[in-house]
């Protein structure tokens, strides 16, 4: 049989004769340009989400063939309602989401390259641990703390000459570590 012998009114008569996938196919011939502009005219013009919606609203059909009654009428206000209920859902989940951003200015922002920061401080941390243990608390209050040799004097409980001392001798050991790391100024 030919699809153009059997639109949907004329499959009805046939009753429990007609199969399921010729109701189908004279579905999609009688409603599916209709119901596509319809649907496009929803979605503001994207074709391809007008489509999707006519391919699900479709496939629902045919989900529910055996509820469906042709005789009964025209299934194309079925029709039009599960495409605009389709699309009302589709346009609330949209809502739902946090809005979708374009990635590519963040492209052109330059940015730091943290892996040589972190590779840097992993090798000056390893150097701080050859040095004594009096140069490394010299090091770590007058340079990583920012403390002058007057606090880190006090916080250490050493006279201020002997931090400044300590510092300098501490500094050229740490240059020496960093120097067998191969690690140059």
């Amino acid at each position: 049989m030919v699809i153009e012998e059997h639109p949907v009114g004329a499959t009805a008569g046939q009753g429990a004769g007609a199969s399921d996938e010729e109701l189908m196919r004279a579905l999609y011939h009688e409603h599916a340009a209709p119901l596509f502009g319809f649907v496009l005219h929803l979605v503001a013009g994207d074709r391809q989400r007008a489509e999707d919606v006519v391919q699900e609203t479709l496939v629902r059909a045919w989900r529910n063939i055996g509820r469906l009654d042709p005789a009964a009428g025209s299934l194309r206000p079925w029709l039009v309602t599960v495409a605009r209920r389709i699309v009302i859902d589709g346009h609330r989940s949209a809502l739902a989401r946090p809005r979708e951003v374009d990635a590519s200015a963040l492209e052109v922002l330059p940015a730091e390259d943290e892996l040589d920061r972190a590779l840097r401080m992993m090798t000056v941390a390893d150097a701080l641990g050859d040095l004594s243990p009096a140069h490394r608390e010299v090091i770590v209050e007058t340079y990583l703390k920012g403390r002058t040799a007057n606090e880190a004097a006090v916080e250490l409980g050493v006279p201020a000459g002997t931090v400044r001392s300590r510092v300098f001798y501490a500094l050229r050991s740490l240059r020496l570590a960093l120097e067998e790391r191969g690690v140059t100024s």
